[in-house]
C-alpha cells in the first residue's frame, strides 16, 4: 500500500505480482455483469424470432437485467459490510453461474427474462464490492486512480463484448453466449475463491445497517459527493437515450454511422480514465473534481451554443463537443465516487451500493427522457440544454453541499489514521 521502496528485490517482485493479481480480480469482478449485458444485445432479433415474440419483449432481457444490476447494488453493498466482501462476492458469483446455466436451458422467453434478472442480481455484486475493496485497500488519495484504472481496463473488454456475442451467435447459436458467460463467471468465482483475501475493515460492536445508513444520510460530504457522482453519470444516460434519434431521425444518418460516432464518446471516456490514473496520485481529490466539473461545464456550454446556432446538426460537431464532456465526466465520476466511499470507510459497501442503485435506477428514467427529447424535437437544442442543466446541477452539489474544510482536512486525516491502524 505504501509502495515497495526499501524492500529487497524478491519482496518488491512479490508485491508487484500481488498487485497485478488484485487488479485482475478487480477488473474481472467489476466487468462480469456489464460485459454479460452487452454480449446478448446482438442476439435480440434472433431471440424474438426463436421464441415467436415481439422485439420489445426480447428487449426485456436487457431492461430487466439493468433493473437487476440496480437492485443488486442496493442489497449486496450493505451485506458486504456486515458479512465481509469475500463471502458476499462468492455468493453473488455462484448465483450468476446458476442463473447463466438457467439462461442456456430456457425454453420460453419469460424463463429467459427471469434467469437474466437473477444473472444480473448475482453478477452485479462484483460492481459494488469492487469499490468497497478498493476503499479497504488503498488510501483516500489513491482510490480515484485505482477506480479509473479498473474502469479503463474493463472498458476495453466491454467494447469488444458485443462483437464477441455477435460472433458466438452467428457461429454456434444464441445459447453459446450463455455457455461462454457461464464459463467466464465460473472462472472469476474460482479466481476469487483462490486468491482474494477478506479486506473488510474491523467493525465496532455498535455498527449495524441502520447505524451505517443513518450516519451516511446525516453526512453532508457523503450526500454531496454521491449526488455529484450520480448527476454526472446521468449525462451519459441522457446522451445515450437521445443520441440515436438525433443522428438517425434528425440528421438522416444510418444506425451503423451512429454506432461509429457513439463509439467516440466511449473512447473519450476511456481517455479520461487513463488521464485520471496519471494525475490522481499527484493532485488532491477535490482539485480533480473541480477540474472535471469546469471542463464538463465548458463542453456542455459549447454544445449548447452550437445547438442555438444550428452548427451541431452534423455529427462531427455534436459528438466532438460531447467527447470533451466525456473526458471530464471520468474525472468527476471517479473522484466523486472516491470521496463518497471514503466518508465512512467501514460502511464503504453501503455507500457504494446506494450510489450504484441511484445511478442505475435514475439512469433508466433519464435515458427514457433523453429518448423523448431526441425523438420529439427537430433540433439538438432540447437534449444539449438538458445536458447543460445536469452539468450545472452537478457542480452545484459540490459548491453548496460538500463542506470544503471538512473533506479536505479532517476526513482525509481521519481516513489516513484508520488506514495506518490497519497496517
Amino acid at each position: 500500500m505504501h509502495g515497495v521502496v526499501g524492500k529487497p528485490p524478491d519482496a518488491a517482485a512479490n508485491a508487484a505480482a500481488i498487485s497485478k493479481i488484485m487488479l485482475l480480480m478487480l477488473v474481472a469482478m467489476t466487468g462480469v455483469a456489464p460485459i454479460s449485458l452487452y454480449m446478448l444485445v446482438p442476439a435480440l432479433p434472433v431471440l424474438a424470432t426463436t421464441f415467436g415474440g415481439d422485439i420489445s419483449v426480447a428487449q426485456m432481457t436487457v431492461s430487466l437485467y439493468m433493473v437487476g444490476i440496480a437492485c443488486s447494488q442496493l442489497i449486496m453493498g450493505p451485506l458486504s459490510d456486515k458479512f465481509g466482501r469475500r463471502p458476499v462476492l462468492l455468493a453473488g458469483l455462484a448465483l450468476m453461474v446458476a442463473a447463466s446455466v438457467g439462461c442456456s436451458l430456457a425454453q420460453t422467453l419469460p424463463q429467459l427474462i427471469a434467469a437474466r434478472f437473477l444473472q444480473a442480481l448475482g453478477g452485479a455484486t462484483g460492481m459494488v464490492v469492487s469499490r468497497a475493496i478498493i476503499r479497504d485497500l488503498y488510501s483516500r488519495d489513491r482510490i480515484s486512480s485505482m477506480l479509473s484504472l479498473v474502469i479503463a481496463v474493463m472498458m476495453m473488454a466491454q467494447m469488444l463484448s458485443a462483437l464477441v456475442g455477435g460472433l458466438l451467435e452467428t457461429a454456434f447459436g444464441w445459447r453459446a453466449i450463455f455457455y461462454f458467460i457461464t464459463a467466464a463467471s465460473l472462472s472469476v468465482a474460482v479466481l476469487i475463491a483462490l486468491a482474494l483475501p477478506e479486506t473488510r475493515r474491523k467493525r465496532s460492536a455498535s455498527s449495524s445497517f441502520r447505524h451505517d445508513v443513518g450516519s451516511l444520510i446525516r453526512n453532508r460530504a457523503f450526500i454531496g459527493y454521491m449526488l455529484c457522482q450520480v448527476l454526472a453519470s446521468q449525462i451519459i444516460f441522457m446522451f445515450a437515450g437521445g443520441g440515436p434519434y438525433i443522428v438517425v431521425t434528425q440528421m438522416g444518418r444510418t444506425t451503423a454511422e451512429y454506432g461509429a460516432w457513439f463509439a467516440t464518446t466511449g473512447f473519450a471516456y476511456l481517455i479520461g480514465n487513463v488521464c485520471c490514473v496519471r494525475f490522481a496520485p499527484r493532485q488532491s481529490l477535490e482539485r480533480l473534481i473541480w477540474f472535471g466539473l469546469a471542463l464538463q461545464f465548458a463542453g456542455a456550454l459549447l454544445n449548447l451554443i452550437f445547438s442555438i446556432t444550428g452548427t451541431n446538426q452534423a455529427p462531427l460537431w455534436l459528438f466532438g463537443t460531447q467527447m470533451i464532456v466525456m473526458v471530464a465526466n471520468a474525472f468527476v465520476m471517479n473522484n466523486a465516487a472516491a470521496g463518497a466511499i471514503s466518508v465512512r470507510p467501514e460502511a464503504a459497501g453501503t455507500a457504494s451500493g446506494a450510489m450504484g442503485f441511484l445511478q442505475q435506477g435514475i439512469g433508466a428514467l433519464v435515458s427514457q427522457f433523453g429518448a423523448y427529447l431526441g425523438g420529439h424535437s427537430t433540433t439538438t437544442l432540447p437534449l444539449t440544454a438538458a445536458i447543460f442543466a445536469l452539468s450545472i446541477a452537478c457542480a452545484s452539489t459540490m459548491f453548496f453541499i460538500v463542506p470544503r474544510r471538512t473533506v479536505s482536512e479532517e476526513l482525509m486525516k481521519k481516513a489516513e489514521e484508520e488506514e495506518s491502524g490497519m497496517l
